[in-house]
């Protein structure tokens, strides 16, 4: 998981762009204070679009010194996002309350909020650049930045991972809490007023798929840590089963879209099932392993046998993923091999057959930390 999650979202953190937004200039403020509230909204946006899209001026030294000595890219992101967020919600929260809807949608469409995706398959294969979506809809300004928010704090869990592995594990299961709480709170009230073109980030389905996803990855990060503890057997196979649990529950969100809404990336749809396949084989091998050292070696050789069978099935078309499915598949055949020669000249055991062996048992261990937004309480007066 951590080695096909680690290229997929540090790729898609990196390749969700945003498109230059001046409030001011749109937003006719009532007072100075309320000027200098949208100045400073637009400059958080700025400092956001120009890291993101890589057209920042400014020196890693620099960087640093503003960011008040983060050395970390991921870490200075999370921070300009953290100082943008409150501010955005309370303009959210604000021109809400104006009654004067006409005015304010137009005010909102001059704003011309748009926004590249990642996961739809129209941005994916287009070639002569990228694809902006433009909503006019402050939610969907909030949904998105929101969704880049949960993508980076994904990318800097495995830039701690092998320094930190509660931290990181910890930062899987915030970016879980984050795209929850886009399912829940942001994105359906967003859902009306969606065109038929839009971007795959937007849709609610697609956030709590995230969420399960990160889920799944903060049990793999757990599962490493138990592994450094000594565990074996029986439990890491029903820790690999529980990751394969969410992530088949993330499928299963991601295929009731497929009637209506047919713009996801095939590959991050791969993504999943590689990810759900790779612990699923896992998960047989260290319950082969449980039975082997309790000496029942004969139900043993039946697990990886079934294993075997399943892998023939669930080769995944990415190839860097197809290379880490196969160093598995390769550990199961010759695990098998091994247990059956010692089988065949020591152990002598009975083999059952498939269906005597046991259903798989899962086991989830890790819960999301619950997003809690942060809204910085300006009061905003505008001319209507």
């Amino acid at each position: 998981m951590q080695e096909a999650g680690a290229y997929y979202l540090q790729w898609l953190s990196h390749c969700q762009k945003e498109f230059h937004i001046v409030f001011e200039d749109i937003f006719s403020a009532h007072d100075s204070a309320t000027l200098e509230q949208l100045k400073e909204l637009s400059a958080k946006r700025r400092a956001i679009e120009e890291s993101i899209n890589e057209t920042s001026s400014v020196t890693d030294a620099i960087a640093r010194e503003m960011s008040g000595g983060l050395t970390s890219h991921c870490q200075q992101d999370l921070q300009k996002l953290e100082l943008y967020l409150p501010l955005l919600a309370n303009l959210v929260l604000h021109v809400e309350s104006v009654s004067n809807r006409q005015r304010i949608n137009q005010w909102i469409s001059l704003l011309k909020i748009r926004w590249t995706s990642t996961l739809s398959s129209s941005s994916f294969f287009k070639i002569t650049g990228p694809k902006f979506f433009q909503i006019d809809s402050l939610k969907f300004e909030l949904g998105m930045t929101l969704f880049l928010y949960g993508a980076i704090l994904h990318e800097r869990a495995f830039e701690v991972l092998s320094e930190d592995l509660v931290q990181s594990a910890n930062l899987l299961r915030k970016a879980a809490g984050v795209y929850n709480y886009l399912a829940l709170e942001v994105l359906p009230s967003l859902q009306p007023m969606l065109p038929p073109e839009k971007p795959a980030e937007a849709v609610t389905r697609i956030s709590s798929a995230m969420s399960l996803v990160c889920l799944a990855e903060a049990q793999a990060v757990t599962i490493k840590r138990a592994e450094e503890n000594g565990s074996t057997g029986g439990l890491l196979a029903k820790l690999h089963y529980g990751i394969s649990q969410l992530l088949d529950e993330a499928m299963t969100t991601l295929q009731w879209l497929l009637g209506d809404y047919k713009d996801i990336s095939a590959h991050f749809v791969d993504f999943i099932s590689s990810c759900k396949a790779i612990h699923e084989l896992r998960s047989y091998k260290c319950l082969a392993q449980g039975h082997k050292l309790d000496g029942e070696v004969g139900i043993a050789i039946a697990v990886l046998r079934k294993a075997s069978r399943y892998a023939q099935k669930k080769l995944p078309v990415e190839q860097s993923w197809k290379l880490i499915f196969m160093e598995e598949v390769n550990d199961v055949s010759e695990m098998l091999k091994k247990y059956e020669d010692e089988n065949a000249f020591g152990w002598r055991k009975k083999i059952p057959l498939e269906d005597e062996l046991p259903l798989p048992e899962g086991k989830i261990i890790v819960t999301l930390i619950p997003y809690q937004p942060e809204r910085w309480e300006r009061e905003l007066a505008f001319k209507i």
